[in-house]
């Protein structure tokens, strides 16, 4: 039986297709449904999964968060125009139960990334944020905008000022990125166990990063500092969705 290369040659480039096996008419809907499932992973890297009779949606964002400024193409990027309307529709479904978020960011684009985490803190959906690898700068508040956060033993966080250009103190442009570095501490501090105070100590700490000012917290720190509720794995951050959904729904028949 043939079937279709899960690459193929574009460019000189191989990239990954959809694979399109031959099957009956009788198992026709079943293959329909996984080469959607399988497309979905390769252009927006989420997909809608079955745990525990409960339907996940899994949202990553990886790389940098691209915002108002389109990045070169060989930086690995998060969309917030992708995101976004992820969001209202996953929000808006009456399939999709729990939303799990797995970061692996360096940060980027603070406003974005910042309207992308008030978007998952508002949300009625039940809300899971796992931090894998790093979340970094920005990706902090994304982490933390969920209803419950875990990060992974060997997963590290950077704490660090908005970076700010220009020289002289006052002019309006730096009073913006003030005004917005508060924005961050108030979300930040607002969506974890972290006081407002402790979490601008962390932003200001000097001696750790060796060209800029900040802190790096290992995942144990990050729990400690109560920016994250918890140490954990995928397999922790599915099950504690799946209780946060059958919570909810004990609420909703009483």
């Amino acid at each position: 039986m043939n079937r279709k290369k899960h690459e193929e040659q574009k460019d000189g480039i191989l990239e990954p297709v959809a694979p399109t096996p031959s099957v009956s008419e009788e198992d026709g809907d079943s293959s329909d449904s996984t080469d959607r499932e399988l497309r979905q992973i390769v252009e927006t890297g989420s997909i809608t999964v079955d745990k525990r009779g409960h339907y996940i949606h899994c949202l990553t964002v990886i790389g940098q968060i691209e915002g108002h400024y389109v990045l070169p193409a060989q930086n690995k990027t998060t969309k917030y125009e992708h995101v976004i309307p992820q969001l209202v529709a996953i929000e808006e479904s009456r399939d999709i139960e729990g939303l799990l978020i797995i970061l692996n960011t360096v940060g980027g684009d603070i406003e974005a990334g910042l309207a992308i985490a008030e978007l998952i803190a508002g949300m009625k959906t039940p809300t899971v944020s796992l931090v894998l690898g790093g979340g970094h700068s920005i990706g902090v508040p994304l982490a933390a905008s969920s209803a419950y956060s875990f990060i992974a033993p060997s997963a590290t966080m950077t704490v660090h000022p908005v970076r700010m250009t220009g020289l002289v103190l006052g002019v309006p442009q730096t009073m913006r990125w003030f005004e917005m570095q508060e924005r961050i501490v108030r979300f930040v501090a607002d969506n974890s166990r972290i006081s407002a105070d402790r979490f601008r100590s962390l932003m200001l700490a000097t001696g750790q990063l060796v060209m800029d000012v900040g802190t790096v917290l290992d995942g144990e720190a990050a729990v400690k500092e109560g920016l994250i509720d918890s140490l954990g794995s995928l397999s922790d951050a599915l099950d504690k969705l799946c209780d946060m959904i059958e919570e909810q729904s004990e609420k909703k028949g009483e």
